[in-house]
């Protein structure tokens, strides 16, 4: 059977029911310096590596700021909401106020490029 029939089949991987993605949007906290570029921002490093380790896990599949930079759009993977939102309060970030859930929305993709070359 190819991902084409398999209805489990993403991008030409097969998931079982314990894996759901989720659009995954983050806001500008209370705690949010807004004179200064994200960068610049407390904790930065920190914040970072945090998410970088979010990435490293396979939480998030991929992310960043859209818009204005107000906000960031993330592809996560997890079992559920519950645990997307847990692994994010432990955020430095989180903690201190900087950022935010937007909201966690559960995500059927049906078109995934990732993998594939482009055409020349």
């Amino acid at each position: 059977m190819t991902s084409r029939e398999d209805p489990k089949a993403v991008g030409g991987r097969r998931y079982g029911q314990t894996v759901a993605y989720f659009a995954l949007t983050l806001m500008h906290g209370p705690g949010w310096d807004a004179a200064r570029p994200i960068r610049q921002q407390r904790a930065w490093d920190e914040h970072a590596t945090f998410m970088d380790g979010l990435v490293e896990d396979g939480l998030i599949i991929m992310g960043g700021p859209v818009g204005d930079g107000a906000r960031t759009l993330h592809v996560v993977q997890a079992p559920d909401e519950a645990q997307v939102r847990e692994r994010l309060r432990q955020d430095p970030w989180a903690r201190m106020g900087l950022l935010q859930v937007g909201s966690v929305e559960p995500w059927s993709i049906w078109l995934d490029g990732r993998g594939t070359c482009p055409a020349d």
